[in-house]
């Protein structure tokens, strides 16, 4: 796989402002709340954007409803088709629902039954398919074939970005001064335009993208100068675990992107505990994994920090698996 150049895929400033007015009504524009104890322990002004308080419990349906909100009437009218670990289908099946038309996502056998329970209530057709992000690709394509819909792609797709990136336009508005922006990395939709947000917007802000151990493909990418298929990804950071990341976010990543980390799994659970003891934030592994590369040092702050939070479809058994309790 090429990436595209730069001239080919960048979004711009105005397309993010366009997905700000798109979603100015539908979406929850997320506070940014002070960390405390980190703060004092790090010495330094932290601050999270706690996207699980966003409709559908993540930062998913930015860019969801972006997407369906560009379609043309006709094309959106044949229903819509999402493969998805979780929190993608959850947000088109809302913005479908919100449109009125008919929802299909495409889950993986392991999906949990938070994630999937979330789809069903909003009224989406559930299909599993696989373990990876191509199993579900590959049978997504197919349903589209077959039947008509139109496939809403979970990051690699420049309106895709731009919804997503409207939460780094939030964060750039509530605190221009902001220094270090650190962000989640899966298939790259949400780190690619939080980067590009606060590049545009505060370019003297460092921006980190923060992915499992056990699912480096923007690590590797970037040591590669380009996407670069895992073999197989392992974490329990299940909405982080794209074996490869899109070609168009990688494109944001080169340009706007200053580092990337990597966090093992055990951090994870430590960040979860901490969310919910010191700040009543319920956060799944993914959503937490920024928090625990702060925890772990592994970012040092310079100036006032933010960590994106991606959500919180976690549900009260998977909570006290993953805890031990």
């Amino acid at each position: 796989m090429t990436a595209p150049t730069l001239d080919q895929a960048l979004i711009s400033l105005r397309d993010l402002t366009d997905a700000a007015a798109t979603l100015r009504g539908v979406v929850v524009r997320t506070p940014l709340l002070r960390d405390e104890t980190l703060s004092a322990q790090l010495d330094a002004d932290i601050r999270v954007k706690p996207e699980m308080l966003q409709r559908g419990g993540a930062f998913k349906l930015r860019g969801a409803y972006n997407f369906l909100a560009k379609l043309p009437p006709s094309e959106r009218s044949r229903g819509v088709i999402a493969p998805s670990s979780g929190n993608h289908a959850q947000a088109v099946a809302l913005a479908a629902k919100l449109f009125g038309v008919k929802a299909t996502v495409v889950m993986p056998e392991t999906v949990t039954s938070a994630k999937r329970g979330g789809a069903e209530r909003l009224g989406a057709r559930i299909v599993l398919a696989g373990t990876t992000t191509q199993h579900r690709m590959d049978r997504a394509l197919e349903i589209a074939r077959d039947e008509g819909g139109v496939l809403v792609p979970p990051y690699d797709h420049p309106w895709i970005i731009a919804g997503q990136g409207t939460a780094g336009l939030e964060i750039a508005e509530d605190l221009p001064e902001v220094k270090t922006v650190l962000v989640q990395v899966g298939g790259g939709g949400l780190s690619a335009g939080v980067a590009t947000a606060i590049k545009l917007r505060c370019p003297s802000a460092r921006v980190i993208g923060i992915e499992p151990e056990g699912a480096p493909k923007l690590s590797r990418a970037r040591a590669a100068g380009k996407p670069t298929r895992l073999d197989k990804t392992s974490s329990i950071a299940d909405g982080l675990m794209a074996v490869e990341i899109g070609g168009t976010p990688f494109v944001h990543h080169r340009a706007y992107m200053d580092d990337v980390v990597t966090v093992p799994d055990a951090a994870l659970r430590e960040a979860v505990r901490h969310l919910l003891d010191r700040m009543k934030l319920v956060a799944e592994p993914s959503g937490a994994i920024t928090i625990a590369a702060l925890m772990q040092k592994l970012v040092v702050p310079s100036g006032p920090t933010v960590a994106v939070l991606s959500g919180g479809n976690i549900e009260w058994d998977g909570l006290t698996a993953l805890l031990g309790g």
